[in-house]
């Protein structure tokens, strides 16, 4: 299957965007086109996506083992997906392996089950982390937190120090490409090269950079190589369950895999098991074949804009919202904002003297602006940025049974398609908050910490067909 996207602008992308158009009812009665800026929690998919996955279902088998004709016309399209998603991110296939799994989570979890950790093996990470690459290696071994500048960037001296101080028992250094909570990026190949240094290892969780930067893994030889990197197809437009982990074949050759059972084996008997080949020996049951092409579409939509030009345009969005914004009375924005080269498109921010999640509401119930609120599965991080102490950390703690709304930002993030326009409308909306201006008479849910107004009942007359009102999502522990 080859892809049909060649010459694709950034201007004909946003058309490409499903959703791009859609208009929600607001509380005043009116509709408004829906202005998207939670693209750091999931992007939405693009039209050529689907016609792809559409062209493909024709041909849709099992994989692997089978000789039928739409078997193998499968099998060797899932194989292709897997170079797609290798070369993304400039791998070389002959030294290493793309496996594919769920998401970014299950990825991590993989790569940390099939490490051979002993006792006093140290993980070197950092403060700035989604829990996702940090909880997987607290079941396993030490990790040592590197902690944070005013900025919000990691302390790279603070890292140097630590990797020098336990060298000889740094297994691995476990670092964010981006961070999905200020959009800083870190020197990971720098960091790459401290980390080699020192006989260690480097994984680089790139959820949050694979849809904004171009990266180059780098030969396995490069002492500034990454030597494991992770990514989601859900943040990449090709929101269809797939989550990428890539790594020097050798490593995963080794040993068994953390998931066993059908596919992950060349033979079995009642006494011995002998392990299939890879990517098949990691990744074990029938695959995610359909999600797996979707990726490798998005990808290739994104590889005719160019990454670079992707780069550059959410970089120019960045520059013209976050000068506006600083402008606004009572808005704080965490991280950088006079020199923002460094981040990808999101800004964290609040308004003096109002709940997180209530300025999440307003935006959306009377701007039509979907943003994300809470401490975005960061609470480490999130913590050292908001100021909170360690006593008042404890005092929330106690106290958060009966305080649903516990500190926490709004997260405003961009992507490929947003615009300026998108900005004008989103810190429009801000202003009028700001001001008092909003019609709504807000009430929490003591148990939630949702927030609701009387008159505003939008998913009565706007769900899908597997919607059932019985039933509506209330907020949970944690919003990535």
């Amino acid at each position: 299957m080859k892809s049909k996207n060649q010459g694709l602008t950034l201007e004909s992308l946003r058309d490409e965007v499903i959703g791009i158009d859609t208009k929600i009812p607001l509380l005043d009665g009116t509709e408004r086109r829906y202005v998207f800026l939670d693209n750091a929690a999931s992007t939405p998919t693009f039209r050529s996506v689907i016609k792809c996955i559409e062209e493909f279902l024709p041909w849709y088998s099992g994989v692997h083992r089978g000789v039928g004709y739409k078997a193998v016309v499968a099998t060797n399209v899932y194989e292709q997906t897997h170079r797609i998603a290798g070369e993304f991110v400039g791998a070389d296939l002959n030294d290493n392996v793309v496996l594919f799994g769920k998401n970014t989570t299950e990825c991590v979890n993989k790569l940390a089950n099939r490490f051979s950790f002993k006792a006093d093996d140290v993980v070197i990470s950092t403060m700035m982390e989604h829990h996702s690459n940090d909880l997987p290696w607290r079941k396993h071994c030490r990790v040592i937190h590197v902690g944070i500048r005013p900025d919000g960037g990691v302390d790279l001296d603070m890292l140097k120090t630590e990797m020098k101080k336990h060298a000889g028992k740094v297994k691995l250094v476990a670092v964010s490409g981006a961070s999905n909570v200020t959009g800083i990026c870190n020197p990971i190949y720098d960091i790459a090269e401290w980390t080699h240094a020192v006989g260690a290892k480097i994984f680089v969780d790139a959820a949050q950079l694979a849809a904004h930067r171009k990266i180059n893994i780098l030969p396995n030889d490069d002492p500034r190589d990454i030597d494991f990197i992770a990514y989601s197809a859900h943040k990449i437009y090709a929101p269809f369950g797939i989550g990428v982990l890539v790594g020097p074949k050798e490593f995963f050759a080794l040993g068994a895999p953390d998931l066993v059972g059908g596919g992950t084996v060349s033979y079995v008997g009642l006494d011995e098991v002998e392990w299939g080949n890879l990517p098949q020996k990691e990744e074990a049951g029938s695959p995610n074949v359909v999600g797996a092409v979707a990726l490798a579409e998005a990808i290739t939509i994104l590889q005719s804009v160019g990454m670079d030009v992707i780069a550059k345009h959410e970089q120019k969005v960045l520059e013209y919202a976050i000068p506006r914004m600083k402008k606004l009375n009572g808005i704080r924005i965490y991280g950088p904002t006079e020199d923002v080269s460094n981040k990808v498109g999101v800004i964290p921010f609040n308004i003096d003297g109002m709940d997180h999640a209530l300025v999440s509401t307003i935006l959306s119930v009377e701007g039509g602006i979907g943003v994300r609120n809470g401490n975005f599965c960061a609470q480490p991080y999130m913590r050292k940025l908001l100021g909170v102490t360690a006593e008042e950390e404890k005092m929330k703690r106690a106290a958060r049974c009966d305080n649903p709304s516990l500190p926490g930002m709004v997260r405003a993030s961009f992507g490929c398609y947003n615009n300026e326009e998108d900005v004008d409308i989103f810190l429009d909306m801000l202003n009028r908050i700001i001001r008092k201006e909003y019609r709504g008479k807000y009430v929490i849910d003591s148990i939630t910490g949702m927030y609701s107004t009387d008159g505003y009942e939008p998913l009565a007359a706007h769900r899908f067909r597997f919607f059932d009102e019985r039933f509506v999502p209330t907020k949970s522990e944690e919003v990535a």
